[in-house]
């Protein structure tokens, strides 16, 4: 019944959102957009998702070494299934299950295998903050009224600051997994003695999945990997961009990808009606694009970062003998495994 309800939730939140994204769109106009968009450009975006999956497989593997060896082949696919999952399946599922289906395959534990996904977003932070700093504090940015261009750079700077603490607050975890573990089990004064061990446990294997951050040339490595992957994200934004003749600078694309982060970050499948008006708002309050050319692309750009991953998700889902709904069982054995008994 719960699930039901928050299916429900979400699904209204989705059709509110795209309410708002084409409340003052002319589907007319918008399709001509779209008809008329450069196709050199929509490919060129087409393949570069293929190579941004690369990137966040290799960047992963760097992650999880600390952990145990990995092969490549079981960290893509694991990527792609866990990136379709969320397109397909609320609440960003594939973000527990990328790390779930990994685990199982290459003999690692979960809740530590888990525990690189959140890193992972830490470095994703820090990457999309340092080129949206870039922008900020750029040429190009220079054209942007002073209202608008303030709030942007004064967001780089605290979000800045509020990754370099999340980075310092993993090394303790990562340097004291036992001592977590021990100071977790402590609440069993107040949790019942079976949750207690089942947290402590949880918190233990969390914290030794954060093992990298101790190890000084994977974690940087990971981290310089982030660049790359995010220049590529940053580059097929600007791709569907150009090819809906929207002017902006190659760095602007650092700009829309930074809002595309807090439109994905609403939990929709697919990021559906977030995705959307992020773009939207960013290339027509920002490089002056007309409502009707931003809607085309928000649509293009949204089909061009899902729709690939999700059809080779779906091909490597049916060589693994999986369906959606088996996908959506799987995610739910995954929370279980990866979350301490209640």
């Amino acid at each position: 019944m719960r699930i039901h309800l928050r299916t429900g939730l979400v699904s209204l939140l989705a059709l509110g959102l795209l309410g708002w994204f084409l409340r003052s769109a002319n589907l007319g106009n918008v399709w001509s957009a779209v008809r008329s968009a450069r196709m050199d450009l929509l490919a060129l975006a087409v393949v570069l998702v293929g190579f941004t999956y690369w990137a966040r497989a290799v960047r992963w593997q760097y992650l999880l070494g600390p952990i145990g060896p990995t092969r490549f082949r079981t960290a893509f696919r694991a990527t792609v299934i866990g990136f379709a999952a969320s397109f397909l399946l609320p609440a960003r599922a594939g973000d527990v299950l990328r790390p779930y289906l990994l685990a199982r395959q290459e003999g690692l534990s979960a809740s530590a295998t888990f525990a690189t996904i959140v890193l992972e977003r830490v470095l994703d932070m820090i990457a999309v903050l340092v080129l949206l700093a870039i922008y900020a504090y750029g040429g190009p940015a220079r054209d942007v009224p002073e209202h608008l261009l303030a709030p942007v750079q004064l967001s780089a700077a605290l979000g800045g600051t509020l990754a370099l603490m999340l980075m310092g607050l993993m090394f303790l975890l990562a340097s004291h997994p036992e001592r977590v573990g021990r100071l977790v089990l402590g609440m069993n004064r107040v949790l019942p003695h079976r949750l207690a061990h089942g947290l402590a446990g949880f918190a233990r294997a969390f914290s030794q999945g954060l093992a990298v951050v101790r190890s000084p040339r994977p974690l940087a490595t990971a981290l310089v990997w982030s660049f790359p992957l995010w220049l590529l994200i940053a580059l097929q934004a600007w791709c569907v961009t150009r090819a809906f003749g929207i002017t902006m600078p190659l760095t602007g694309g650092f700009l829309v990808q930074a809002l595309l982060v807090i439109g994905v970050a609403v939990p929709t499948p697919g990021a559906v009606g977030g995705f959307h008006e992020a773009y939207r708002f960013a290339v027509t309050t920002f490089f002056g694009a007309s409502n009707d050319a931003a809607v085309g692309g928000a649509i293009v750009l949204h089909a061009v970062s899902f729709v690939p991953v999700t059809l080779v998700g779906l091909w490597f889902m049916a060589r693994d003998g999986l369906s959606v709904f088996g996908l959506q069982s799987l995610a739910r054995e995954a929370h279980e495994a990866e979350m301490p008994p209640s």
